[in-house]
């Protein structure tokens, strides 16, 4: 009589764990059908069990993917194996409401979920049972982490006055976009721009008011651009783009739609109304040249030009003088 009676202890001891253990335990038939809900599942769903027994798991949370979780629980009846998935595979099978207080930013509980196959007493696989481990913490401190890898990444590339490429980063594109054209035999051109005369906009206005000119023309950059250009502040008061699959003679289009939206703007900064100009060079990657330095060289080149001849203009190095003349 003692063996029974240990057998009915053991088995309630048993239940009473499962029911209050910190995680989830939902056990289904071959139906998709609840036979077992714990004391967490209730907790956090707000149904009981007597809500939730007999009932089908779909019918009672219908946004659960019927047929990834239907595959799911019918591959652990069929090959009688364990099947698992992840936060970062899907965030969540039940959708639970977030109540921890150190993550609490988080719209809802991120679950992992193990399905595991429980035999009967003839061998036979009836039931599977669904853990399911609260992992937010988990969760949102990865996201955290990838946040900030992301964000010191960005910063790593970017130059903080005007929010464009800094040089480093953008002669990495260079040399990228270089080796692509090497390779697919395509046409880019490259332009290099400066403002003209910017000692004297700092010494008459003062620093801060040539850091407001740098910023207004780094935003004219960006609106005259297209999503494809790849921008960037060389240094100083020098700012550099590559435009993608164009021509010189497109280039110019750009870079006369930048000078002249540059020459009509009045920077208004503390009282102060600053007005200045541009002066741009245009280089179109070609056979003879090679290597990427080359290529920024020749469009130094035609700034220089145009910065030599008055200004405020724009400059293509395969049409400047010396070069027509090597072609001749």
């Amino acid at each position: 009589m003692t063996e029974p009676i240990n057998v009915i202890k053991d088995l309630h001891w048993l239940m009473d764990m499962l029911q209050n253990i910190d995680v989830g335990l939902v056990i289904l038939d071959r139906d998709h059908k609840i036979q077992t809900w714990n004391s967490f599942m209730r907790n956090h769903s707000n149904l009981s069990a007597s809500d939730t027994i007999g009932e089908n798991i779909f019918k009672i949370f219908s946004d659960i993917p019927r047929t990834w979780f239907q595959r799911k629980v019918d591959s652990v009846f069929m090959l009688n194996n364990r099947a698992f998935t992840t936060w970062e595979q899907r965030p969540y099978l039940f959708k639970f409401n977030n109540d921890r207080p150190i993550t609490g930013t988080a719209d809802f509980m991120y679950q992992n979920i193990t399905l595991i196959p429980l035999q009967s007493a003839d061998g036979q696989v009836n039931h599977v049972g669904v853990i399911i481990y609260d992992v937010t913490d988990t969760a949102v401190s990865k996201q955290q982490l990838l946040t900030a890898n992301t964000q010191l990444q960005s910063m790593s590339r970017t130059d903080m006055l005007t929010q464009l490429n800094n040089r480093g980063y953008w002669e990495e594109c260079l040399d990228n976009e270089f080796k692509r054209i090497k390779r697919t035999g395509h046409i880019s051109s490259l332009v290099i721009f400066d403002i003209d005369h910017f000692k004297n906009v700092n010494d008459t206005y003062g620093h801060q008011a040539g850091d407001e000119v740098i910023r207004d023309t780094a935003r004219m950059l960006r609106e005259n651009m297209r999503t494809t250009d790849v921008a960037g502040r060389y240094g100083g008061e020098e700012f550099t783009v590559i435009l993608v699959d164009t021509l010189a003679e497109q280039a110019k289009i750009f870079a006369e739609r930048l000078r002249q939206t540059i020459e009509a703007c009045t920077i208004e900064y503390e009282g102060l109304s600053i007005k200045y100009t541009v002066s741009l060079g245009i280089a179109e990657m070609n056979e003879e040249i090679g290597s990427y330095q080359e290529w920024l060289e020749c469009s130094d080149k035609s700034l220089y030009y145009a910065k030599e001849n008055g200004r405020n203009q724009v400059a293509i190095y395969h049409l400047l003088p010396e070069q027509e003349g090597e072609s001749k």
